[in-house]
């Protein structure tokens, strides 16, 4: 491994946490570099255009070429390109939001989102990076994923008071995932929001991602519709799967 490289995409990852804009020492302190390293590497990321630094703060935040190199990511992302169509189709079907994503790391990050089909005011949420454990998209692909004991022996933090932060439970929650083939969440990223959630195959048989159904807690998991945008989600995850060239769709029936 190059350590520059290293450094410099860690420094990219620092900015792209949360926090909009960080000053030379905030950076050095995250990363845990010298701050002569980090000045240096930032003001190549500069030339690079991958970070600015505000003339009146000094401060670094992500450049616009970071926003070019995430278009060319979900351009060329298969399973975004193979849920376009089934999406929509998904969203019609319900009348609720879908969100198709995939696992980078601990986090969910989403390819696709298609809005409620209504006049509600709604913010696009491409690009989101959602702590695996707190949603159902999440739930719908760690169950599946090879990697899963990493995951749960990872930082587990809770995001509201109803997230599952203990390994057993989150154990229970995965076994039940792939015995019904679908996951849910209620609550668990944003309070008033939940999921119901189905994983989607690639060709080699792995789990790609997840496609989910989300909105008001009230609406989506309302005892009168819940069965119904279960089978729905796991049609698409079906279709999807299919598309991707996966040999069989993993998991039971609905």
């Amino acid at each position: 491994m190059i350590q520059s490289v290293e450094r410099a995409a860690l420094i990219l990852k620092v900015l792209g946490s949360g926090t909009p804009r960080l000053g030379v020492t905030e950076i050095a302190e995250r990363v845990g570099l010298a701050k002569p390293t980090v000045h240096g590497l930032l003001r190549t990321l500069a030339a690079c255009e991958l970070v600015v630094q505000d003339p009146d703060t000094g401060k670094y935040a992500l450049g616009p070429a970071v926003l070019q190199l995430g278009n060319a990511y979900l351009e060329g992302s298969e399973l975004r390109a193979r849920s376009l169509l089934w999406a929509d189709s998904l969203a019609q079907r319900v009348n609720e939001a879908v969100w198709v994503g995939t696992l980078s790391g601990s986090r969910v990050i989403v390819l696709h989102h298609v809005f409620r089909p209504d006049d509600v005011v709604q913010i696009l949420e491409v690009g989101a990076a959602i702590p695996w454990h707190a949603c159902a998209l999440g739930h719908a692909i760690a169950a599946h994923d090879p990697r899963r004991d990493e995951l749960l022996s990872g930082d587990l933090a809770p995001l509201t008071g109803l997230t599952r932060t203990v390994r057993d439970d989150l154990e229970r929650v995965l076994a039940e995932v792939r015995r019904r083939g679908y996951a849910v969440e209620d609550q668990e990223a944003a309070l008033g929001d939940a999921g119901v959630a189905a994983p989607v195959f690639s060709r080699d048989g792995s789990v790609a991602g997840a496609v989910a159904v989300v909105g008001p807690v009230e609406r989506v998991l309302d005892p009168a519709r819940r069965e119904e945008i279960a089978l729905a989600v796991r049609e698409t995850a079906r279709a999807v799967s299919r598309d991707l060239g996966a040999p069989r769709y993993g998991g039971p029936a609905v």
